[in-house]
This record gives structure tokens, sequence and C-alpha cells, in this order.
């Protein structure tokens, strides 16, 4: 199926579990893919695949085996009537009717962006602690009896209409990936291998293709210039869409307590349970069958989030740790608040989480259970 044509030098098609970028005059190609990888001029298609289910399928698949990763391009391309000396594959696990296309243009300048993505599993910090180590053709898992990464992946292929230096297509890929980490963190995601924001996940592929013999090549492709803002536009707007049919991530799904906290700990059912701790059977019932809403409630996310913020400025030594207790009751205070719908009972929030500490996840949700038994009360009964 041929999704479209752009700027005469490109066709994208999409068949079966392939996404595929076909090119209708010569292209540079710029790309992380193990086989034909690297600064190309001799390709012809640039390829997204979907080498397996997104869960419990690798095994199967035999994907947990490590392989020659030429001998695997080559099957491919046999497999699917490709060259394979033409054809450079990123893989992954994400369906490619879930990808997100994205077109800008300015002027005679046309840049396009197709993108699948996947964070459920996979999302990571960059820095955060290495599961493995690659040395003389080996890999050695850095984390004994660990079970491998989950699946997740951000592939993106981004074409461009007109020539590029070697340099500022590097810069296009800078630019790229920025625009990869800022939508990440618009939507707060979380990374799975640190109590930080993801920035990526640890298996992204990235190719960027510049058609040839236009011109005088461009030699800029970073924030201030234009092609670097339809780059941006383009590669955040694919990824987005990307994640919306691949794993639901809109913003309205974002609006969450959970969400905004998860990665400290924080879950419906650690919430829960602390209710039963410090409220009344009744009230402790109402808010396990109300959790849903409480956990949406816009004021209540947003004192959530003040509480993430201070966390990261104090990883970051922003804020100084010293002040992680005092930040946290006042905060956990404003959160309980929030959630009774009252400024009032600051006396007994602050008891209630000055024992706590710099316990965040049981400032949490003990802000959020002491809030919640005080809704209908006015704040007058007694805990």
């Amino acid at each position: 199926m041929r999704l479209g044509t752009w700027y005469e030098g490109v066709e994208l098609h999409r068949t079966g579990r392939l996404l595929s970028g076909r090119f209708l005059a010569p292209h540079r190609v710029l790309s992380t893919c193990q086989v034909r990888g690297g600064v190309r001029d001799d390709l012809q298609v640039v390829v997204n695949h979907q080498v397996c289910e997104p869960a419990g399928h690798c095994e199967r698949m035999g994907h947990d085996r490590p392989r020659d990763p030429f001998v695997e391009h080559a099957d491919f391309c046999a497999e699917h009537g490709l060259d394979p000396q033409a054809t450079a594959v990123l893989g992954t696990a994400a369906n490619m009717r879930c990808a997100g296309v994205a077109s800008e243009s300015f002027r005679d300048l046309v840049v396009l962006a197709a993108a699948t993505a996947g964070v459920e599993g996979n999302a990571g910090r960059a820095g955060d602690p290495a599961t493995s180590f690659e040395w003389d053709g080996r890999y050695e898992r850095l984390v004994p009896n660990s079970v491998p990464e989950a699946p997740g992946t951000i592939n993106t292929m981004l074409f461009i209409s007109h020539e590029l230096t070697c340099g500022a297509l590097t810069r296009a890929l800078v630019t790229a990936t920025e625009a990869k980490t800022a939508v990440l963190q618009d939507l707060q995601v979380a990374s799975r291998y640190s109590r930080r924001r993801a920035t990526g996940t640890g298996t992204d592929q990235l190719a960027i293709a510049c058609r040839t013999d236009t011109g005088r090549p461009l030699t800029s492709a970073g924030l201030h210039g234009k092609l670097g803002e339809l780059i941006g536009r383009t590669v955040g707007q694919a990824i987005r869409e990307a994640l919306v049919l691949q794993n639901g991530l809109t913003p309205d799904s974002r609006r969450s307590v959970v969400t905004q906290l998860g990665r400290f700990g924080v879950t419906a059912q650690r919430c829960c349970e602390r209710a039963r701790e410090v409220l009344d059977e009744t009230d402790a019932l109402l808010f396990e069958q109300n959790f849903r809403g409480v956990d949406a409630d816009p004021m209540v996310v947003a004192a959530a989030a003040a509480l993430a913020e201070i966390v990261d400025q104090q990883r970051a030594g922003i804020l100084p740790e010293s002040c992680a207790s005092e930040l946290f009751r006042e905060y956990g205070t404003r959160l309980g608040q929030a959630v009774a719908g009252s400024g009032t009972m600051v006396e007994r929030l602050n008891a209630a989480l000055e024992p706590l500490g710099t316990d965040l996840p049981g400032v949490i949700t003990t802000a959020l259970a002491v809030g919640f038994g005080q809704r209908w009360t006015g704040g007058s009964r007694p805990s």
C-alpha cells in the first residue's frame, strides 16, 4: 500500500509488517542500522520492520538468542525481494499500522518523518545503569539472573528534500533525538531503570535521508534554522501519533497521580492499602471505590506534579537534599488539601506527614488518604 509521495524523491509504502521509504532519486542516508548503517550514498530503500509481537513473542521467534546480523539482514532481504546491498533495516516490536507520519514544508524545503513507538517496557534515561557490556564480539550481562529487557522501541525515518553536508546530516540526528526526548518529557514517560524521566528507550533507531544533487548543500540542521524547526516539528508529531496508536499515550491519559509519581513507587494498590491503615473501614472502602476520580482530579494531579518536580530538582542539585523532609511535608500537605477540596486542615496533615520524613511514597499515600477522609466533613471530624 502506497501511503504517498513526497518532493518527487521518496515514496512511503506499508506492506504487512514493513514500512518502507523507497527512493525515487539519489539520497544520502545516515542510520544507526547494524548492517548498511553509518553514512551511505548507495541505498535504494530504508525499511522499518516489525520483527515480533510486543510481549511474549521474542523467545518463540528466536530473537532472544544472538544471531549474525549480516545473516539476518540477508535472509530478511531475500524474503522480501530486496537488494541487501541497497537496503537498510530498522527493527522493532511495534505495529506498522500504528506508525505516525508527519510532513512540513517551507518554500522549497520539505521534511517527512515516519515513526513507530512503544515505551511501556523499555523506556530509559541516558546514564541509567547498564545491563550489559559488549567486548570482543560478546555481550556480558552485568545484572546476574536478570530477565531480558522488555520490548519497547522508538524508530524514526526522516526524509529531507534537499542535500545536506555530512556535518549537517549528523546535526539533524541530534535535532531529531532532541525532538523525541521532548515528547517523552511532555508525556511524563518514566524510566524503567531508574526513578527519573525517560529520554528514550534502550533500542531506539534512526535513519535520516536527504536527497542529493539538489544544489548547494545545506550546512546546518540546528534549532535556530528553519530546517531544524521542521525536523523538530515532524519528528515530534510523528512520534506523538505513534504513541497514541501503539500505547494509547495521550495527554489526557497522563493526567494521573499514579502516572506522575509511579516512578517513585506510588501505585493505586499502595494508595488503597494506606487508606485502610489510616481511615475507618467505611471511608477506606469509599476511597478505593472512588480512587480513579481522585487520581485524575486536575488539582490533585497538579500537586502531585509539584512533588515530582521537587524530587527531580533535588537530584539535579538545584534544591538541597537537606530540605527534603520539609518540602515533602509542605507539598504533601498541599496534596492532601487538594484531595479534600479545602485549604484548612494544615495542622492535621502536618501531624500525619511529619513522622514520615523523606519517605516519599508514604507521604503521598498518607496525604491522599487523610485528605479524602476529610473531604465530606469540612475538616472537623477527628482522625
